[in-house]
């Protein structure tokens, strides 16, 4: 009954922001073989080519039965004409993101959070057009440090808690693994499902979504509400064995 299968990038199909590796890249070419394949992903889409696209060794003819949906679907991009095009992008307006950067200034003060002066692994907090996202060691750190930041998602549940009272008119969620991603008041992944209904005309019945935070508080369980199937995966190796029992 599948005809679609949905992933989340961090954590599933690649180690938080890291390539995916050639495994995964040659499961995903078999994948495309036998269905339609959506990723859905707190990352901007250059973030998505860096981490993705670059490393997915997959024919052209393919491509057409892939759908991206960066920064928690906030925008869609389709392989048309040998090129990634944007359909759509729910894009937040100057004082929308000015009203973002001051409320984490001010979470930041309520819970002793310091920028460092010395940012070593990029910024903090990232201005992604349809997504203001803080890192809190910066996206690029490595894993190894990342995983240790914040590995029961305390530190952010406090962090959000108070930025959802600043900031009632957005969307406010953890994403990764030491970020915090804002959008669009009812933009998350289950209003990514919603679209791909709208614009490629799946049914909620022919889609399973994969993705390793689909509890509550994950990044990954607005998909539950949708009514979506869903499988959870411990990591990129597991969602490798997932795709091979798929095909």
């Amino acid at each position: 009954m599948k005809k679609l299968i949905i992933f989340d990038l961090d954590g599933t199909l690649a180690e938080s922001k890291s390539a995916i590796n050639q495994k995964m890249s040659d499961s995903l070419k078999n994948l495309l073989k036998q269905y339609s394949v959506a990723i859905i992903s707190g990352g901007a889409f250059p973030q998505f080519q860096k981490q993705f696209l670059n490393n997915l060794s997959v024919p052209e003819d393919l491509l057409y039965k892939l759908y991206l949906f960066p920064t928690c679907a906030t925008s869609f991009y389709k392989f048309n004409n040998k090129n990634w095009n944007k359909i759509y992008s729910e894009t937040l307006s100057k004082s929308e993101k000015n009203k973002i950067f001051t409320a984490f200034n001010l979470c930041f003060e309520k819970v002793g959070f310091t920028i460092p002066s010395k940012l070593l692994y990029g910024e903090i907090i990232e201005d992604r057009e349809t997504q203001i996202t803080f890192s809190a060691l910066g996206q690029c750190a490595p894993y190894n440090l990342k995983k240790e930041w914040d590995p029961t998602h305390k530190k952010r549940l406090q962090m959000i808690d108070i930025l959802q009272v600043l900031l009632p008119e957005f969307e406010i969620r953890s994403g990764g693994s030491t970020s915090i991603d804002i959008t669009k008041k009812g933009i998350d992944k289950a209003y990514g499902i919603f679209k791909i209904q709208e614009l490629l005309n799946f049914s909620i019945e022919e889609m399973l979504f994969i993705g390793d935070a689909i509890f509550p508080g994950g990044n990954d369980f607005a998909v539950v509400s949708t009514g979506v199937e869903s499988i959870s995966t411990s990591g990129p190796e597991h969602t490798i064995e997932i795709i091979l029992e798929l095909i």
